[in-house]
């Protein structure tokens, strides 16, 4: 798959406003746009089109964007970029700690939505390609595959977020290292550490939540207080899907 092969799902109900921005992703070679201007044909069309991103609003006329953005969650991986006309700060701190891959107000440049979309695209699925992510590592009981974004416990089988991923590949390739915060923001976001403090802590202790025993006293994903984080390994075997 190429770049301009990935299929974007539009989410939002101001039908101009869609064609609008339907326009510049084609015209920027994105031909596989879908829109849908409610939460329920979002849902329909997620599951038909199976997209690679979805451009989501918040305000919609049968719900808002937060609430479907954690059902589309529940159903895959895909990075999701939130563009609102809602710019408080709580609100874009808000939809980034639940996960979303960016957040961008109204009114926007073109230009600036397509760089966001191929940074998006890039992090999630062609970064990967060229890494070696085929090591299994192994933390305690818990194996954790970098390739296909699992943790394994017990018989369990639980999913990495896209950014969870991110963040663990960055701690992963420099393991034994305090990774700085602005490192982890850059790895995640492309963006430094200002405005993503609280955003990080969270997807840090969500991460912890999946790949330590007692998350509240980590062994393995450490803080480096004032600094960073590190991750420290006891094994890794290679070449295991």
């Amino acid at each position: 798959m190429k770049l301009y092969d990935c299929k974007i799902l539009l989410v939002d109900d101001n039908k101009e406003l869609l064609a609008m921005t339907e326009d510049i992703l084609k015209r920027s070679g994105y031909d596989l746009v879908v829109t849908a201007g409610s939460c329920k044909e979002a849902e329909r069309k997620f599951e038909e089109e199976r997209p690679q991103l979805v451009i989501l609003d918040i305000m919609l006329p049968d719900g808002d964007g937060f609430t479907l953005f954690r059902t589309l969650r529940e159903r895959s991986q895909a990075p999701i970029l939130f563009l609102s006309a809602r710019d408080e700060d709580n609100d874009r701190l808000f939809g980034l700690g639940l996960g979303a891959d960016d957040y961008i107000t109204k009114p926007f440049l073109p230009q600036e939505l397509v760089l966001r979309v191929n940074a998006i695209l890039k992090r999630s699925y062609f970064s990967a390609q060229s890494m070696e992510l085929e090591e299994l590592l192994i933390l305690g009981a818990r194996r954790i595959s970098l390739r296909n974004a699992t943790v394994e416990y017990e018989g369990q089988s639980v999913s990495l977020t896209a950014k969870e991923l991110l963040l663990l590949q960055k701690l992963y390739h420099n393991r034994g290292n305090i990774v700085t915060f602005d490192a982890l923001c850059q790895a995640a976001w492309n963006d430094n550490y200002y405005g993503y403090e609280n955003v990080l802590m969270v997807h840090i202790r969500h991460l912890r939540e999946k790949i330590e025993e007692d998350p509240s006293h980590p062994r393995y994903l450490l803080t480096a207080r004032g600094l960073g984080y590190r991750l420290a390994v006891e094994r890794e075997r290679k070449g295991v899907s």
